[in-house]
């Protein structure tokens, strides 16, 4: 008998650690939104708003930066959109791409030249809008 209640301990431990790992997983997803990430060139983000919305607030960022906005593509039926402009000498381009219908993943990448990327830039464009939902 005492076997048969040790594969029970074993199963219910076994399916506690599940539980608390899956929801570990869970807050750790949750928190990632909003967060923001340097990549090789810029900085991303996954943002809790549907891409419509995610658009609208980069447009906006983009007018109180200074950033003058000199073109916007979309494909996938609007869920991958980019909004390029300049400030100064820099080449400002934000990427959203939906992720579900209520959060986008948002790219931005402030190019100096062929070589030069100004990460610290970028990443206040991208915490601007973040901050905006």
């Amino acid at each position: 008998m005492k076997l048969g209640s040790n594969r029970f301990a074993t199963w219910a431990v076994a399916l506690v650690i599940g539980a608390a790992a899956t929801g570990c997983l869970a807050a750790a997803a949750a928190g990632a939104a909003g967060a923001v990430y340097a990549t090789t060139r810029g900085v991303e983000s996954l943002v809790a708003s549907p891409i419509d919305q995610v658009a609208a607030r980069s447009a906006t960022v983009m007018r109180e930066m200074g950033i003058v906005q000199d073109a916007a593509s979309s494909e996938s039926a609007g869920a991958k959109r980019e909004l390029k402009g300049k400030k100064g000498d820099l080449d400002v381009t934000i990427q959203m791409e939906q992720q579900d219908s209520a959060t986008t993943k948002v790219e931005v990448y402030a190019r100096k030249n062929l070589a030069e990327w100004d990460k610290d830039f970028a990443r206040q464009v991208l915490e601007r809008i973040v901050k905006k939902g």
